[in-house]
């Protein structure tokens, strides 16, 4: 068992350049971007990442440093504001790893739509756990926690604010491996230290996180030929109430449209969600209420398979925050009966938290039985795309269970 322990753990070495670049030849024509090799000094050792994806996959950590790029209408700029690539270790037992780095990444995707109130991004294995929004840091911490307090363990927390004593203390009282913040109050870094390996992250130019929203950057994939795939990265078009589309089409010379549209709290719920989805790994469904995720289903084949599975994870996660908001304790050590019958009668009576909420899609549904898994549930709001053939199929269904649906008109697949 020791040699697998060991196994398990051995560490190959990183033995990736300084530098980088990479060019695009358009006959005589040279483009050409340069990147730099992100390094720390951690206990008297510089270097750059632990490792990859895995012990013995070697990794490195490069930032654009110099060069424009600009391909068609879509340009990239060097212009020296850095925002993952060039973060801060303030607190690190060891080195960071690439899967420490990816998920502050995806936090930070989609902390740049949530600027205008306190937002918290909770992320594990490069899917949101829970994302919530609220008047205060602290609020929203605890509120996107208990959105799925089991897969947030060793999660990766991500703030747009500076972090205040009350958020460290709540942080503390369960367990992460990152903490990414634009910056620390005084007496933080001590709360953060009583655990030698959080990685605490401090990254400045997330007080410009608004200013990445409409950038896009060289987004690149590659296959295990070692040939890439390069496309520039997503951009929401939805970023305001006034951007989403009605829900009207036309189907053999007949006019649907959703009889009711959403109110002002509604709306809101809608636009959280959709820019929450942009950070979900497609297939993609979940469902949001009052600024925080209800259930998050994550890169299924269907879209009702996906549909079911947030719909089944609200269930367990709202009888989790149950057990741990009214009992005190985590629904696995709730043993009185008493206890867990009012439980149960809860989390059946709100629907597993999903009466009142809305229901998000990054693509179309092709057909209504997707749709209709949130409907039944008591889904009040639907967003998605729209484009597809049978969008009237979705309208009447909102419409027999007077439900308020929006579209996009942009598909939102993150793989």
């Amino acid at each position: 068992m020791s040699d697998l322990r060991s196994a398990y753990s051995r560490i190959l070495p990183d033995t990736f350049p300084g530098q980088m670049e990479l060019s695009f030849i358009d006959g005589t024509e040279r483009q050409t971007l340069v990147y730099e090799k992100v390094e720390w000094n951690i206990d008297g050792e510089r270097k750059g990442l632990r490792y990859g994806e895995n012990p013995d996959q070697p990794a490195a950590l490069y930032k654009l440093i110099n060069g424009n790029l600009c391909l068609g209408e879509v340009e990239c700029l060097s212009d020296g504001r850095h925002l993952v690539s060039d973060v801060e270790l303030l607190q690190s037992g060891k080195h960071p790893g690439k899967i420490n780095i990816t998920d502050a990444d995806s936090a930070l995707g989609i902390l740049r739509y949530l600027q205008t109130e306190p937002a918290v991004v909770i992320v594990k294995h490069n899917n949101p756990c829970g994302v919530a929004v609220s008047d205060s840091l602290e609020s929203a911490y605890r509120k996107a926690y208990l959105a799925d307090a089991v897969a947030a363990f060793g999660g990766t927390v991500a703030v747009n604010r500076e972090l205040d004593q009350a958020s460290a203390e709540a942080i503390m009282e369960s367990y992460s491996e990152v903490v990414v913040a634009p910056d620390y109050a005084p007496g933080v870094l001590d709360i953060l230290a009583k655990r030698k390996n959080l990685r605490v992250l401090r990254i400045a130019n997330m007080e410009r996180l608004a200013d990445w929203m409409p950038r896009r950057v060289l987004d690149a994939k590659s296959l295990m030929d070692g040939g890439m795939i390069l496309q520039w990265s997503y951009v929401s078009s939805v970023t305001a109430p006034e951007h989403f589309l009605p829900a009207r089409c036309e189907f053999q010379g007949k006019t649907y449209e959703v009889q009711r549209s959403p109110s002002e709290h509604e709306y809101k719920d809608l636009l959280f969600g959709w820019l929450v989805e942009s950070g979900v790994t497609s297939n993609s469904v979940l469902y949001v209420k009052d600024g925080v995720t209800v259930g998050i289903g994550t890169g299924e084949q269907d879209r009702v398979g996906v549909a079911e599975i947030a719909r089944d994870k609200a269930y367990k996660r709202n009888a989790e925050r149950l057990a741990r908001t009214l009992f005190g304790k985590p629904l696995s050590e709730l043993k009185d009966p008493e206890e867990r019958k009012e439980l149960d009668r809860l989390n059946t009576e709100t629907n597993g938290g999903l009466r009142g909420s809305v229901m998000v899609s990054d693509a179309f549904f092709p057909f209504r039985d997707g749709i209709e898994v949130g409907l039944r549930e008591g889904v009040v709001g639907v967003v998605q795309p729209g484009g597809s053939l049978r969008d009237y199929e979705s309208i009447e269904a909102c419409n027999e269970y007077n439900a308020t649906m929006v579209f996009t008109g942009q598909r939102s697949f993150r793989h």
